[in-house]
């Protein structure tokens, strides 16, 4: 992955706290699942730091977690040594902005908003994005938007999007289960290609679970490809 989407991917979605142990920067999530309750490699590191790492993960009440790059070898071999096994392998994605933006929105489909409207957040809180995840997105520094989809007249979809140095990540999308298959969340993805350019993006970038082949498919069907793939190792 290159420094420029990992650097986007961290500062678009940031955890309440960090505290480096060794060569780990460990993340305190509040509840807000995985990516920001997960420790990662950011300097050369030894198994003391990794029995280091996972007690801070249980002094903030944390089950120990390790989020690792799929080319990292040498870690994922020392977690799996020590018990840990992997869970949620995810694809990081990346597309041009201009192959987002090469065909218009049509009126009425998706906004980009901020700060959310309650319609946005009643959807993500109809998903998995609780409350403890909508409070990361409040930490993120601006240019920052939520995305509200609609369908039939009715708000259906809700996304978020942060720039950081070029690059857009988007997150949490979700989409409600009755209006899912029918095209609105490639609409939600060009819209986001759309605010990316106005605020000086060139790439746009997500990560998604390597099991959802169909949310692959559609990202994959607008240009998107494949940067980098992660894992969460983790043990009772």
């Amino acid at each position: 992955m290159d420094r420029a989407i990992a650097e986007a991917f961290e500062a678009t979605w940031p955890a309440a706290e960090y505290v480096d142990v060794g060569g780990f920067r460990v993340g305190r999530g509040l509840g807000a699942g995985g990516r920001v309750s997960s420790a990662r490699a950011v300097s050369d590191w030894t198994e003391k730091d990794i029995l280091a790492a996972a007690e801070v993960h249980r002094d903030w009440g944390q089950k120990p977690m390790f989020r690792v790059l799929d080319a990292d070898a040498a870690l994922v071999a020392a977690l799996t040594g020590q018990g840990y096994r992997l869970d949620t392998p995810t694809l990081i994605m990346a597309a041009p902005v201009e192959v987002l933006t090469s065909q218009p929105v049509p009126p009425v489909t998706a906004f980009a908003i901020w700060p959310p409207l309650a319609i946005q957040r009643d959807i993500w809180g109809a998903g998995n994005i609780n409350p403890a995840r909508q409070a990361v997105m409040e930490r993120v520094a601006e240019p920052k938007v939520a995305l509200l989809g609609r369908i039939e007249d009715r708000a259906a979809g809700a996304g978020f999007v942060a720039v950081h140095q070029g690059v857009a990540m988007v997150h949490a999308v979700e989409v409600l289960p009755d209006w899912r298959r029918r095209g609105l969340a490639g609409w939600m993805m060009r819209q986001a290609g759309f605010w990316a350019a106005e605020h000086g993006a060139d790439r746009v970038g997500l990560a998604v679970s390597r099991a959802n082949t169909s949310a692959q498919a559609l990202y994959r069907s607008l240009g998107f490809g494949e940067v980098a793939g992660y894992g969460y190792y983790e043990k009772d």
